[in-house]
């Protein structure tokens, strides 16, 4: 079997066949059945487009730097085939959503469209991050908006530190908890990153935390843990959320909204996408009237990534964007 994830394994009654899913950086999940008497595992299905081939994609690396504070970080680290010290890319810090989720190798249609335009991408699993062990996955709580936004800085100075990387190109971006962190890098580190993309982001954590529906009981504690209690942390709230910081962004943003989502409502991209407006700085809004909080649809997701991936080509692929240090 070529490297990858194998899932959803499952034995046959009369135990002489397997089927399961298998997963690569390469290639979405495709179905095997695998023989238990000959050793031989047949592919049924082809789930990447025939338009696409393989070998124009990349493989994913794991890679680990040290933090401000000598913490370890891992990260999934994706190259372009074009990218040498001789014709530098561009480079993207892609955060994941949660808080706590995990970025993984595995196929992801975005990146590996990111990265077949051109761009290295870092997908980094800051601080609070799962899969790393229960004291790496709450050492984020009640700390957002500092120590793991830190991570990402320090993400930023890893990537220019590669031969092949730009240091002077470098963005941010990521969807709901990942599209806060790209407000607050832009909001908290003005000047470390060049652009960023905010899809479906908290703004206002005050706003979000309060306004968590009472049937996500379970869910709503949970997130006090982690963020804080809004009733008893309003202003650590206040100061970590970027919508009352905005006049601090002056790097170009790019917010993506689903005009239905119930997780992080509209008027958290409505009102950042105002106040930063204000900045006299380039922000371009897109909402989608038939979305929630993700993509359902593939007519939307190919028009997001598209305006995503024309709006990073206008600011890091040309001239004078360079950042301050």
């Amino acid at each position: 079997m070529p490297e990858g994830d194998i899932t959803s394994v499952s034995i046959a009654r009369g135990e002489k066949r397997m089927a399961f899913y298998h997963n690569g950086d390469r290639s979405p999940n495709n179905l095997y059945v695998y023989e238990f008497a000959t050793g031989q595992a047949s592919r049924l299905t082809q789930a990447l487009s025939p338009e696409i081939d393989a070998a124009d994609l990349v493989d994913a690396q794991v890679v680990r730097f040290k933090s401000f504070d000598g913490m370890e970080v891992p990260n999934i680290l994706y190259k372009p085939h074009q990218a040498t010290p001789d014709n530098k890319a561009p480079a993207i810090v892609w955060v994941h959503g949660g808080p706590g989720g995990q970025t993984r190798k595995g196929y992801s249609a975005l990146i590996q469209y990111l990265v077949n335009h051109g761009y290295v991408v870092l997908g980094i699993n800051n601080r609070g991050s799962s899969g790393y062990g229960k004291t790496f996955f709450t050492a984020d709580d009640q700390k957002h908006g500092r120590e793991p936004l830190r991570d990402c800085v320090e993400a930023k100075k890893y990537l220019a530190s590669l031969p092949y990387v730009d240091g002077s190109r470098i963005g941010i971006a990521g969807g709901s908890y990942g599209g806060y962190m790209t407000l607050a890098a832009l909001a908290f580190h003005p000047n470390v990153f060049n652009a960023g993309v905010d899809i479906f982001g908290v703004s206002n954590w005050l706003r979000t935390l309060k306004s968590v529906p009472p049937y996500w009981e379970s869910f709503r504690q949970a997130l006090y843990q982690e963020m804080g209690d809004p009733a008893k942390h309003e202003k650590m709230l206040k100061d970590i959320s970027p919508l009352f910081h905005a006049g601090k962004i002056k790097k170009p943003l790019l917010v993506i909204q689903g005009a239905n989502d119930p997780r992080v409502i509209k008027p958290e991209s409505d009102d950042i996408v105002q106040a930063v407006q204000k900045n006299k700085v380039p922000v371009e809004y897109v909402v989608f009237p038939d979305e929630g909080h993700g993509f359902t649809k593939k007519k939307n997701e190919v028009e997001a990534y598209s305006r995503m991936l024309n709006f990073l080509d206008q600011y890091l692929k040309k001239s004078g964007t360079k950042p301050m240090n």
